[in-house]
């Protein structure tokens, strides 16, 4: 499938998403907005912003809430597209996106970077999650990049998270920022498509150095700290799990059962297994721990106990 038919044919799902969360009404202007944009000459730095913009004033806020076969077809097209936490408005703006003129041609990045400076944080959001979606999207890795760095968890984690373009487009050192960056703002990285593919020693290190930082100054673990190891660490992260066993929290305790799972360590999770644990959250993760080898999909539930 061709770049530009792939942006058509997520055109074509973002359409079956919204037609029943959108009345007669909100259709008709979509329809209208979307015919305008694909009409505007390469050159319209106030046109395109403002119909972005318009969009809140005649698009719901509410949930999109996709349906089953909608994520995986969403799955299926753009691997690491999740559109479950996107709202209405996100999906009618990335809609505008998908049907601006000149965005297959050498005009993009500078027809992006104008709507990128006039946009809000709702606005930043939305475009940041089109940008999977987009032609050629190697183009706006650096774009993604600002979002990853961005101070406001919203766009961070709209640049970050159920999206493939991270993984697929930054370079090591982007790649291990934004992981860093999750944890240290407290954002879900079993979110971050392609974590597990993309392991390796340095972050596995800069992991453990946030982990000490923040035991030094008495704060709690990120339990998604420990999915970001695999077998990387070696016995510095099996120390530092094992540590985490004995004093965490009980999101923490079932994180570190994970990690030394996910490390090959299925002695240790066996020897824990045989000591008398009885939280619920814990006892599950030792189940998921000893029947195959964790994912970071298995860290999902841990987030925010």
């Amino acid at each position: 499938m061709s770049v530009a038919s792939r942006s058509s044919r997520a055109m074509e799902v973002l359409r079956a998403m919204l037609e029943p969360r959108l009345d007669a009404r909100a259709q008709e202007w979509l329809a209208l907005a979307c015919d305008e944009c694909s009409r505007l000459p390469d050159r319209a730095e106030v046109r395109f912003p403002t119909l972005i913009s318009l969009a809140s004033r005649k698009v719901p806020r509410g949930a999109l809430e996709p349906s089953n076969s909608a994520r995986e077809a969403a799955r299926e097209l753009v691997p690491g597209w999740n559109p479950e936490r996107w709202t209405i408005l996100d999906a009618a703006r990335a809609m505008l996106v998908l049907s601006r003129a000149h965005l297959d041609g050498p005009q993009a990045v500078a027809i992006l970077d104008e709507v990128f400076r006039h946009a809000d944080v709702g606005e930043l959001c939305a475009l940041h999650r089109s940008l999977q979606l987009l032609p050629d999207n190697a183009r706006f890795a650096w774009r993604a990049g600002e979002g990853c760095r961005s101070s406001m968890g919203a766009v961070y984690e709209a640049a970050a998270c159920d999206t493939g373009l991270p993984c697929a487009r930054f370079d090591d050192l982007a790649w291990r920022q934004l992981v860093v960056k999750a944890l240290f703002v407290g954002a879900p990285v079993a979110r971050i498509h392609g974590l597990d593919q993309r392991l390796d020693a340095e972050l596995a290190r800069m992991v453990l150095d946030l982990v000490d930082e923040r035991r030094s100054a008495g704060r709690g673990i990120p339990p998604g700290a420990w999915a970001c190891l695999g077998a990387h660490g070696g016995l510095r992260a099996r120390d530092s799990m094992l540590r985490e066993l004995d004093r965490g929290q009980a999101a923490g305790r079932a994180g570190a059962i994970l990690g030394l799972a996910r490390a090959g360590h299925a002695d240790l999770v066996a020897g824990h297994a045989a000591g008398g644990e009885s939280d619920p959250l814990v006892l599950a993760a030792l189940s998921s721990a000893r029947s195959a080898r964790p994912s970071q999909d298995d860290y999902a539930h841990l987030h925010g106990l």
